[in-house]
């Protein structure tokens, strides 16, 4: 967004998630795409996202443009889960799959879900492990709650090194 992304981290879980959403929907590709974070709970576990179709997201022949439907998926679990595991973790999003399944028509909606449980097993692999690798999943929607495109999001996660350590 507008901070560099090592602020970003150093605030992890101390930025109130109005200002994350605020400031987001005015990060020039998601203007540029119509891509608005339309809320984003306090806790960070979960973030709903709408992408309107308008004339500059609009592909050839007439349906949302699959590269700005990628575009509404790709920071969020990454933002969702740096603010719920810590400064002591790096995650990344590492790669993605999308499959278009209809043509988005109008306008088409992304909602991100991680619960508890979901956060507590990732830090207790990571924990354990070197790094951990996983995949998480995201339906794009259109207005009448069918799918328009799958998304599968890969997402890295490890613990940091301690420095301290000989």
């Amino acid at each position: 967004m507008f901070m560099s992304a090592n602020l970003l981290r150093k605030m992890a879980g101390t930025i109130p998630a109005g200002i994350v959403r605020f400031f987001g929907n005015l990060y020039p590709p998601y203007l540029g795409a119509a891509i608005r974070a339309t809320r984003v709970s306090s806790d960070y576990t979960e973030i709903d996202v709408r992408m309107k179709l308008t004339w500059y997201n609009r592909n050839y022949v007439g349906t949302q443009f699959g590269g700005s439907m990628y575009s509404m998926t790709d920071p969020f679990f990454m933002l969702m889960l740096i603010n719920n595991l810590g400064k002591d973790y790096i995650v990344w999003d590492k790669g993605a799959q999308i499959n278009f399944v209809k043509p988005g028509r109008g306008t088409v909606f992304a909602y991100f879900r991680l619960s508890q449980s979901q956060i507590s097993e990732i830090k207790s692999i990571a924990d354990s492990s070197d790094k951990y690798i996983f995949d998480l999943p995201i339906n794009i929607v259109d207005h009448n709650n069918e799918i328009v495109a799958e998304i599968k999001k890969t997402m890295y996660v490890r613990k940091k090194k301690d420095r301290n350590v000989l």
